[in-house]
């Protein structure tokens, strides 16, 4: 049935060569921590300096999405509402930090495809805690907390083989397994749906060898508000991610002395997490000394991504020389975004824009006007109904999410009007106060309420680097206003539970069921 309908689907495509009465396939590919201001099709001055031609590919053959937002900056959860299509408070994970696994029994968007005939796989990152579910093949990295690590990366197969690569770096592993599953291990009679995921650029930022010279002749421009001052803003001030002051000295690259145990090795590295004050040597100091800081952090996060660009480019080849380009959905994305020295910080976790707002291109043929723009409004919820969408499946009423579809229609169909964030983890790891919030039009209202009770508001039409809080010069109709839209909107999602109930969330401790393998089996898949 799923065949006959996708079929009919992809009749309609006219402009699909060669492609007539074939189900569109969907290679989803997803990085860790990826700014959209570190893809260079979103233009900016960053992005200039180290460009990303193979992302922009995407959406060159598709459309770039300005204004698509997480539900919960933070790596798991966002994950786990990308797969249900329902905010983290509903599919139960909501926090890293003891907030337990995800329940794997939950219907997810791959469990659909799978469902309607497609061959799926799941390759890379996970970090869910549970084997994969939904998948015929799943091959994900489970070592240090399920992170994985940028050398000597550790992967569990299909829920039972354990592997260690011990010659590649973990992007070209995971680059090298996907194009090995789409030319080797799949069924060519059936359609597929890949997962294609990376641990780059997460910290703590160790790119590949062969980009160790890369961006060394120059220095990046730091942000406007790299020097913010926090004013206004209680819940910003109090943060434990700033460049200046929390970076550590693993991050910034530091060799142990000799003859430190591993236990002390790690707590030299550690060194710096909590606002300790180092410095590689006494006549850096001061601005120098953040400079530094800083320089290091951004030169080695955009060799993470060079990497990542080089691998997304390398599927895409792969499509083009074989023809999937011409029944293939291609869609790059981040589990949420990142700061890029933007108030002096790196991590995510805030509404504030740099890490509200995901990275999104995608390119579906004959569906997607190559070169689209689009400032339709939608959140990580609704990628897994967007997906089921163009595919021509039902999306599932269990799903909080919505098709965006209609977006390369010219229907002029209306999308979200405003969007809704809740972030519950505190104090770990960088003290980001629990808040939520909503962003309709250009006004974003947020609320902290955890230790403190403090709103702010921001026009980001007159205040784009979210600087000023107006909320107490804002007109009262202005406020009144907007907190009945968010009032809405938290009965829309089921999020209209009292504050303390919301505190009780974030004191919560679920114990994790998931425990990494203590011993692997090493296995030189450099030799393939």
């Amino acid at each position: 049935m799923c065949l006959m309908v996708m079929s009919m689907l992809s009749c309609q495509l006219g402009t699909q060569k060669n492609a007539k009465d074939k189900p569109l396939n969907v290679i989803y590919i997803m990085a860790d921590d990826h700014a959209y201001q570190a893809i260079s099709a979103y233009g900016s001055e960053i992005s200039k300096l180290a460009p990303t031609p193979n992302i922009d590919r995407i959406a060159q053959n598709g459309a770039r999405m300005d204004q698509v937002y997480c539900t919960n900056s933070i790596c798991g959860p966002s994950r786990s509402s990308i797969l249900t299509g329902q905010f983290s408070h509903l599919n139960g994970f909501y926090k890293n930090v003891d907030g337990g696994d995800f329940n794997g029994d939950l219907l997810t968007f791959p469990k659909l495809f799978q469902q309607n005939g497609y061959e799926t796989a799941v390759i890379g990152k996970w970090h869910l805690g549970t084997t994969p579910q939904g998948f015929d093949h799943s091959k994900v990295l489970i070592n240090w907390g399920g992170q994985g690590t940028y050398f000597n990366p550790q992967f569990c197969v299909n829920g039972v083989d354990t592997l260690v690569e011990t010659t590649r770096h973990s992007t070209q592993v995971i680059e090298d397994d996907c194009i090995e599953w789409l030319t080797e291990q799949r069924d060519p009679g059936k359609p597929f749906m890949l997962l294609y995921q990376f641990k780059a650029p997460h910290r703590d930022w160790r790119p590949d060898s062969m980009y160790h010279d890369l961006f060394a002749d120059f220095d990046f421009p730091t942000p406007l508000s790299f020097d913010d001052a926090y004013e206004g803003r209680p819940a910003a001030a109090e943060n434990m991610m700033e460049i200046e002051n929390h970076l550590n000295r693993r991050d910034m690259k530091q060799v142990p002395p000799a003859g430190l145990t591993r236990r002390d090795s790690m707590r030299w590295l550690a060194y710096g997490d909590k606002g300790q004050f180092w410095t590689p040597h006494d006549s850096l100091q001061g601005e120098d000394l953040k400079h530094w800081k800083y320089q290091t952090y951004i030169k080695d996060y955009l060799r993470c991504v060079a990497g990542v660009d080089r691998a997304v480019g390398r599927v895409l080849d792969h499509l083009e020389e074989t023809g999937l380009d011409e029944n293939t959905i291609v869609v790059y994305t981040s589990d949420q975004g990142f700061y890029l020295g933007e108030h002096g910080w790196f991590d995510k976790r805030w509404m504030y824009e740099e890490s509200f707002k995901m990275p999104f291109v995608v390119q579906c043929p004959g569906v997607i006007e190559p070169g689209t723009e689009s400032d339709h409004m939608a959140m990580n919820i609704d990628f897994g109904p967007t997906l089921l969408d163009m595919a021509g499946l039902d999306v599932p009423s269990t799903m909080q999410g919505k098709s965006f579809k209609s977006a390369f229609d010219d229907n002029d169909e209306p999308g979200r009007t405003a969007v809704y964030y809740h972030y519950y983890e505190y104090p770990i790891w960088h003290k980001v106060q629990p808040h939520y919030g909503i962003k309709s039009g250009p006004y974003k209202l947020m609320h902290f309420y955890y230790s403190m009770d403090e709103w702010e508001l921001y026009n980001l039409d007159d205040d784009p680097h979210e600087l000023n809080n107006m909320y107490a010069s804002a007109p009262d109709s202005l406020i009144q206003r907007l907190e009945a839209e968010l009032k809405a909107l938290q009965v829309e999602f089921g999020d209209d539970q009292s504050l303390e109930d919301m505190k009780l969330m974030t004191d919560t401790v679920i114990a994790r069921v998931y425990s990494e393998p203590r011993k692997a089996l090493e296995r030189k898949e450099g030799a393939k």
